[in-house]
């Protein structure tokens, strides 16, 4: 007759030998998996970049989305996707047709041209530096960079395509598409990953150290003395930190806001547009007769209150950041300013009136050789590249 406590302990003895090579079995599946498939490796590991001086120091923990973490892989698809014209109808257009690393991630024309020659409304804003906005695009439409990535997708004046699952059909094709995205996401594509992938690109995209932050960290030597000056007239009497504010804990240039400074009076349609909207905004019917007057010729001027539907937005565009802002003419959202000059020309005439200007935008009277030295401190903003970028272009 066998021990009753004996039996117990061999069979327990039993499970704990089983247990443990189960576990070893496992573990040596696990390393031969990831030595067999490297990208999955590859994808986890979270890329760790440098921050440019003069950025702040959490932009890689505070500004990167915690749905969306950035790692090696990811990036580099997102890059591929960035640069592919197969997301466009025709085959013509990608990402970089408007966003162009050559050109700090502008176009240099006045408004972008998407498919067939198409042109639009708005300046092509560089990606610089587009990971700190809260929303992108000159009327905030779109409330980060994983939606600003998609929507020209099926932009009829931009990439064409009839819906977003035609984009993924085409990319679904595509072996290389479909073995990317199984690696780096899990699964399959979907236009929510392909947002994510070309953002997390996007998000790489940073500029900084220019000669205006090795100024404002100490080195006296690191700006002219025309860019001092113009210092001087941008804190002061040019009144441009009013909307291009500049701080430790957001050093953009920006106030990340929406203002109407007068550019929408270059289109002749606007005015009476405007002045509709205004009559109409604070009434119960304000939705309806503003998403009327957005499809009329002209609609688009009206800015920012086409999507927020609030009085001072009437005509209202985003406060640009002024960095990198001398690589990227012509300027404001209708390119209609040629120069940095013609930009300080137009402010220092006090924009131009209309039914909802900002009440205190208002001539400044600055002398020639005061905006001359505006212009070179807006000059000295200019940063280094990615590193990226820089590889690319070599």
């Amino acid at each position: 007759m066998i021990d009753m406590p004996i039996a117990k302990s061999k069979m327990k003895q039993s499970s704990i030998l089983h247990k443990l090579r189960l576990l070893i079995v496992l573990t040596f599946a696990l390393m031969v998996g990831l030595l067999l498939v490297p990208e999955l490796a590859a994808q986890q590991r979270l890329l760790k970049l440098a921050i440019p001086l003069g950025l702040p120091a959490d932009t890689w923990s505070y500004y990167v989305p915690r749905t969306n973490p950035m790692t090696e892989a990811k990036i580099e698809l997102g890059r591929k996707l960035f640069f592919d014209a197969r997301l466009s109808a025709d085959g013509n257009v990608s990402c970089a047709s408007c966003h162009d690393p050559k050109l700090a991630f502008g176009d240099a024309k006045p408004v972008a041209e998407g498919i067939s020659g198409k042109l639009g409304s708005r300046n092509s804003p560089s990606l610089l530096n587009a990971m700190f906005y809260p929303n992108q695009f000159w009327d905030g439409r779109a409330e980060g960079l994983e939606d600003q990535a998609i929507q020209p997708l099926t932009n009829p004046i931009e990439m064409g395509n009839a819906s977003y699952d035609q984009v993924v059909a085409r990319l679904k094709t595509l072996p290389e598409y479909r073995a990317e995205f199984l690696s780096v996401f899990g699964g399959e594509v979907t236009i929510a990953r392909v947002g994510q992938a070309i953002s997390a690109y996007e998000r790489t995209l940073v500029s900084g150290d220019s000669p205006f932050d090795r100024f404002n960290a100490g080195d006296q030597s690191a700006m002219s003395d025309a860019a001092k000056r113009g210092l001087t007239v941008f804190r002061g009497r040019g009144r441009c930190s009013r909307c291009h504010s500049f701080s430790e804990a957001l050093p953009f240039f920006t106030d990340f806001q929406y203002h109407n400074t007068g550019v929408a009076m270059n289109d002749p349609r606007y005015d009476k547009l405007s002045r509709i909207a205004f009559d109409a905004v604070d009434t119960e019917q304000a939705k309806d007769v503003i998403d009327r007057l957005a499809q009329q010729p002209g609609g688009e001027e009206l800015g920012r209150v086409r999507f927020s539907y609030v009085v001072f937005d009437i005509g209202a565009f985003r406060t640009p950041t002024l960095r990198n802002i001398a690589l990227t003419a012509p300027y404001f959202h209708d390119g209609s300013a040629r120069t940095l000059a013609d930009v300080v020309k137009f402010y220092n005439e006090g924009g131009k009136m209309n039914v909802a200007r900002e009440w205190d935008l208002a001539p400044l009277a600055l002398t020639d050789q005061e905006q001359r030295d505006l212009v070179a401190f807006l000059e000295s903003l200019t940063g280094k590249l990615p590193e990226s970028v820089v590889s690319q272009n070599r």
